[in-house]
C-alpha cells in the first residue's frame, strides 16, 4: 500500500477528450473506489459523445517515463490497461510493466470504441494477445473482444470464450456481458464459472462502462480484495454507473456516471443555487 494505507493505482491508457472513457474514466472510477489515481497516457484521442475524429499515439520512450516517474516515487498497487492502439505501445508497455514486480494487472482489451471507431491497429492484436494478456490477473473483454482475442465464432458462449481467453495466459477472465440477452458477466479463473449479475439498464448511455469496470476492478484488487469478490464489486459499481448515465451531455452517448454527479447536485440545491 501507498502512504497512510491509500493503494495508488495505475491507469495505462488512452485520453478521451470528451471526458466520457478512458483515463478520464478510470480516474472518476479510481476516486469512487478509494484509491489514489495515477496515469501513463498511451494515446491522445479527438472524441466527443458522437465519435473519434483523431488518433495520435504517445511516443513509446514517453509511456515508459510515465509509469517509471509514477513507480519509482509513489509506488504501484496495481494497474489497469485499456487503449493501446499500435504495435510499438504494446512493446512500450510490456516493457513498463516490468517495472511494477507483483502489482496486479487488470487488462480490458480495448479494439473498439462506442461510437464504432477502430481503437487496435489490425497488426497489433496478435502483439496484445502475445505480450500483455498472458500478464494479466484479470482480463475482462466483452463477448466480441472474446472473440477477437481467441479467434473463435459468433457461435461461441460466453463459457467458452471464458476458457479460451484463460487459455492464453492471464490468471483470469471477466467476460462482460454487455452484448448478451441476459447481460450476465461470466468469471473464470481456470477452475470455476462463476455467473456476476447486477442491475440492468437498457437504454442507458453506456460510453466508458467498459473503462470504469475495469478500473473499479483494478481499484478494488490494489485495496487487496480477493478477484471474485473485486469482480463482483466492480459489476456494482459498473452496473450503478450506466444506471446514471448522462443523457443530457453531447448528441450521442453520453457518458456512464460513477461518481453521481446527479446526486450531488440535488443535494447542493438550496437559497440561490
Amino acid at each position: 500500500m501507498g502512504r497512510a494505507e491509500t493503494a495508488a493505482v495505475l491507469s495505462i491508457a488512452g485520453s478521451d477528450s470528451g471526458g466520457g472513457a478512458g483515463i478520464q474514466a478510470d480516474l472518476k472510477a479510481f476516486a469512487r473506489c478509494g484509491v489514489h489515481g495515477m496515469t501513463a497516457i498511451t494515446a491522445i484521442t479527438a472524441q466527443n459523445t458522437v465519435g473519434v475524429t483523431a488518433i495520435e499515439p504517445v511516443s513509446p520512450r514517453m509511456i515508459r517515463a510515465q509509469v517509471a516517474a509514477v513507480a519509482e516515487d509513489i509506488g504501484v498497487d496495481a494497474v489497469k490497461v485499456g487503449m493501446l492502439g499500435t504495435r510499438e505501445t504494446i512493446e512500450a508497455v510490456s516493457e513498463a510493466l516490468d517495472l511494477l514486480g507483483d502489482a496486479p494487472v487488470v487488462v480490458d482489451p480495448v479494439m473498439v470504441a462506442e461510437s464504432g471507431a477502430d481503437l487496435l491497429d489490425p497488426g497489433a492484436k496478435s502483439a496484445l494477445v502475445e505480450m500483455i494478456v498472458p500478464r494479466a490477473t484479470i482480463v475482462t473483454p466483452n463477448i466480441p473482444e472474446a472473440r477477437a482475442l481467441t479467434g473463435l465464432g459468433e457461435e461461441t458462449g460466453q463459457a467458452e470464450l471464458a476458457e479460451a481467453v484463460v487459455a492464453l495466459g492471464p490468471r483470469a477472465v471477466v467476460v462482460t456481458g454487455g452484448h448478451s440477452d441476459s447481460l450476465v458477466d461470466l468469471f473464470f479463473d481456470g477452475e470455476r464459472h462463476i455467473e456476476i449479475t447486477g442491475e440492468r439498464h437498457p437504454g442507458n448511455s453506456s460510453h466508458g462502462s467498459g473503462c470504469t469496470h475495469s478500473s473499479c476492478l483494478a481499484a478494488f484488487l490494489g485495496r487487496g480484495i480477493e478477484p471474485l469478490e473485486a469482480a463482483r464489486a466492480a459489476r456494482m459499481m459498473a452496473s450503478a454507473a450506466v444506471g446514471n448515465g448522462l443523457e443530457s451531455i453531447g448528441a450521442g452517448s453520453g457518458p456512464v456516471d460513477v461518481i453521481g454527479l446527479a446526486e450531488a447536485r440535488r443535494m447542493d440545491r438550496g437559497p440561490g443555487l
